[in-house]
């Protein structure tokens, strides 16, 4: 049996079953319109098999079918190169987050020698000026002390002068000038 033969006997058992048929009216009538209808659709489906519509459509179908299999490909190969790039993102991002942690822990360790180093260099100022003032204090005292030593002597030594040549006579007046300057001679020194 042939496929239109099928289809044939197939619409026919369908009309079979209408309620004309079944009322006893004559069904192969041209005036009864399910007759007509069945046959507008035999020819229907006869004209679609002559002219190999189905197997268009089923072309056109697998065509669609292999375009459809052809964009899931694609889309799970991006989905991979994606993946890909976020794990590769993912990395870099890592080594950047080390490489900034590692640069912040180099800074803050600069940062603490410069710190260290600026309270040594502060204290040895310190240190360097508090000597200079002590030396500038002692060399204001020992100044201020020969001074006065120097100011003692000459108002000594004139003092003495005026005495020596009031009351002396000329022989004991050289012996108290030299014993008095050899007095201060050795307090000098």
């Amino acid at each position: 049996m042939t496929r239109n033969s099928t289809l044939i006997a197939a619409a026919l058992t369908l009309g079979a079953t209408t309620p004309a048929f079944a009322a006893g009216d004559v069904f192969f009538s041209l005036a009864n319109t399910d007759f007509v209808v069945l046959i507008a659709f035999l020819l229907f489906i006869g004209v679609l098999f002559y002219f190999k519509v189905p197997g268009m459509l089923g072309g056109l179908l697998d065509k669609r079918a292999e375009g459809i299999q052809a964009e899931l490909d694609e889309a799970r190969a991006l989905r991979e190169e994606a993946q890909t790039l976020l794990a590769s993102f993912e990395r870099k991002q890592l080594e950047v987050q080390e490489q900034a942690d590692r640069i912040v822990a180099q800074a803050r360790e600069s940062a603490t020698e410069a710190a260290e180093q600026a309270k040594i260099d502060l204290a040895k100022s310190i240190e360097r000026r508090l000597q200079g003032a002590e030396d500038q204090i002692a060399s204001a005292e020992a100044s201020a002390v020969k001074q006065v030593r120097d100011e003692a002597i000459r108002i000594a030594v004139g003092a003495a002068g005026e005495v020596i040549s009031k009351d002396m006579k000329d022989a004991r007046a050289d012996d108290l000038i030299n014993d008095a300057i050899e007095t201060v001679r050795a307090k000098l020194h």
